[in-house]
């Protein structure tokens, strides 16, 4: 059996549901000690963390990952244990085996040829895997950096292994994404009977205005890179679940995705100023997901592009849409970052899969932008 499909398979048949690692990130540094990694473990209240480094000197090279899961949902929805990697008609079926630990599993195993095959090379590399990707993003690749940073530790570059691709491996990379700011909102009224309504207010009519002009919010893009900043409100709740009180408060949560050309101070002001325009009593509070990157620098872009092209013989299209990555919290220390991993079309779905030819072809190009970037002439 290929070594890349193996590993995936290990990692697979641990049921790693965020924040839990079950064992991964240990299963992985014991390979790596043995060619001779240094081995870092950060644990972070309920998450690990596993810093992996090669090398004293020269510029740091890292992948990026995540080595838990989110929930499988309905287990009797899936045709097998979800936590049995299952090989069928050419795909690898199990949660987590395209988001993300085929790529993970194609990180070590490039790393390792890599090394084999190159006793000496020009800078180092790393390894950087979390259990807390998938949830609240607090306690994993954030406090890393902030530790790294505290020792003055540098990354030039780093290549994340989400699931990029639209019909096959290396059609796609991220070469940003755009921010992510989210509020929860509380309208105060004031509870009563139906019958009496000039006894009460209803949060619900007062702010049904607001709400419908806060939802037509957007913002141009003008960089030219990225979609428009766009708002979306995602949850509402009001009412006692009773038809004859009226709701004393009405919750709302909204999310904003947002491209370089809008600020986060922007946005607040804009949701802020129409709420207190009609009148509303109102409470708000915000939490900043990640601001938007955007890698202009060449070298680790053209190097992927370059390994792929070699590998696949594909060109590739970069983008910064969709959600938001582990990338958020590398890029503002000054590394550039890539994001190139396997066809998404399955993540988070029942019989998650990949193609097992593709975990082949992941490591291969992760190997192949290592020559680029550190292997001597």
């Amino acid at each position: 059996m290929n070594s890349t499909i193996e590993l995936a398979k290990e990692l697979i048949s641990r049921a790693s549901v965020t924040p839990l690692d079950e064992g991964c990130q240990d299963l992985i540094a014991e390979r790596l000690k043995k060619i001779g990694f240094n081995i870092e473990h950060m644990p972070f209240e309920e998450v690990k963390n596993l810093w992996a480094t090669y090398g004293k000197e020269g510029p740091l090279f890292i992948f990026l990952g995540h080595t838990d899961v989110v929930p499988t949902g309905p287990i009797e929805d899936w045709k097998h244990d979800p936590f049995l990697p299952l090989e069928e008609n050419g795909f690898l079926i199990g949660r987590g085996a395209a988001d993300m630990k085929g790529s993970v599993a194609a990180f070590v195993t490039a790393i390792e040829d890599f090394i084999s095959q190159n006793k000496e090379f020009n800078g180092r590399i790393g390894l950087m895997l979390t259990s807390d990707e998938e949830g609240p993003s607090v306690n994993g690749v954030k406090r890393v950096i902030k530790k790294l940073q505290s020792r003055q530790e540098s990354i030039d570059w780093c290549l994340v292994g989400e699931p990029t691709a639209n019909n096959q491996v290396g059609d796609v990379i991220k070469i940003g994404r755009r921010g992510s700011l989210g509020a929860s909102i509380k309208i105060q009224g004031i509870q009563g009977h139906v019958a009496y309504p000039q006894k009460a207010l209803n949060p619900i009519h007062e702010s049904l205005g607001a709400i419908n002009e806060i939802s037509k919010l957007a913002w141009k893009d003008e960089t030219g890179e990225f979609q428009d900043s766009v708002l979306q409100i995602s949850n509402l709740n009001s009412g006692t679940g009773a038809s004859n009180v009226i709701p004393g408060d009405l919750n709302f949560d909204l999310n904003v995705r947002f491209s370089p050309s809008t600020t986060e101070k922007e946005i607040k002001e804009s949701v802020e100023k129409i709420l207190s325009n009609h009148s509303l009593n109102y409470s708000v509070s915000w939490s900043l997901s990640g601001n938007p990157f955007l890698t202009k620098e060449r070298t680790l872009i053209d190097a992927v592009k370059q390994s792929i092209s070699e590998v696949t013989d594909i060109e590739t299209e970069t983008s910064t849409d969709g959600g938001t990555s582990d990338g958020r919290f590398i890029a503002p220390i000054g590394a550039e970052v890539v994001e190139l991993g396997p066809v998404n079309e399955s993540i988070h779905k029942v019989n998650e899969c990949i193609r097992s030819e593709d975990l082949i072809t992941l490591s291969e190009i992760y190997n192949q932008i290592l020559v680029k970037l550190l292997a001597k002439d």
